[in-house]
């Protein structure tokens, strides 16, 4: 039997509205009002929800890593970005504030376990697990102790490690994104037949988080029996970030959120029937009735 996950008041999986998230991530750019700003997008735009990422720098990267060069508004090394782009207590407090206020959804992806115990302090609804981090078993261990409902991205991931990160995590309370981790994809790293091979493998609700170029991608996944999407936002995709140009912005968000809930009413039940609005049609062009 497929198994459903309920998100606060949403449900995820066959049978129920796609959950829809709008991937803010570090887009920000470290600025609280950008993110307010990208929040208010997804919510006019019909989103479910919206996701920001967490990570302790100094877990997450190596001090070699950190000291590449690397200019920025923040310096001129990749430490400096990093540290500059990571949200403290103070803007998650506004975030939590402003997300409730406004009745949108938010949580984040965490990379390391420090990372999931700060979010934790905001009793978050689920969490989410970066294609990444999928092969950290401490850190699936630990987001799994927290006994929220876990959705979790497979980019650069075999089959086998999959279905190794499913059994540590198990089905129940757990949502199984399809994901290729190029920014942006092409269309022949797409694969959005895994979808379809995957509702049969697993019983838990499948998903797709996308990085391609434009729509169609993400629409196409719905078609295919993905119960949830998930797609990067900005507010421009010329900003600076490695993120922004696997982005949407406000009219490609508007447009990918009314053509996934138009999914289901064009899939329709597939029993063949003649419409009432075709009737004046028959009488109209057809000579034998």
């Amino acid at each position: 039997m497929k198994k459903t996950v309920t998100i606060k008041n949403k449900k995820i999986g066959d049978g129920f509205p796609c959950f829809i998230i709008a991937e803010i991530g570090i887009n920000h750019n470290g600025s609280i009002d950008l993110a307010k700003k990208m929040i208010d997008i997804a919510i006019t735009t019909g989103c479910d929800a919206v996701k920001f990422q967490k990570r302790t720098i100094e877990v997450v990267y190596t001090p070699e890593e950190l000291a590449k060069e690397r200019k920025s508004v923040f310096g001129n090394t990749n430490g400096d970005l990093k540290r500059g782009l990571e949200f403290g207590v103070k803007e998650y407090k506004e975030i939590d504030r402003y997300c409730k206020d406004k009745g949108i959804i938010w949580f984040a992806s965490c990379w390391d376990e420090n990372s999931v115990d700060f979010i934790e302090r905001f009793d978050p609804p689920c969490y989410k697990i970066a294609s990444a981090s999928l092969t950290d078993d401490n850190l699936l261990k630990h987001t799994k102790s927290k006994g929220k409902p876990i959705i979790l991205s497979t980019g650069m991931s075999t089959m086998k490690q999959i279905k190794h990160a499913v059994s540590i995590l198990g089905e129940d309370n757990l949502v199984l994104m399809h994901c290729t981790s190029t920014y942006p994809s092409n269309a022949e790293e797409t694969n959005l037949r895994v979808i379809s091979e995957w509702k049969n493998e697993f019983s838990c609700p499948i998903g797709y988080s996308g990085h391609e170029r434009g729509i169609t991608p993400s629409v196409l996944a719905v078609a295919m029996g993905a119960n949830a999407v998930e797609r990067h936002i900005t507010i421009d995709r010329t900003n600076w970030g490695s993120d922004q140009a696997a982005s949407l912005e406000t009219a490609g968000l508007y447009h990918m959120v009314r053509d996934i809930r138009q999914t289901p009413i064009l899939l329709g039940d597939g029993k063949k029937v003649v419409y009432p609005r075709e009737l004046p049609i028959i009488d109209k062009l057809r000579r034998v009735k």
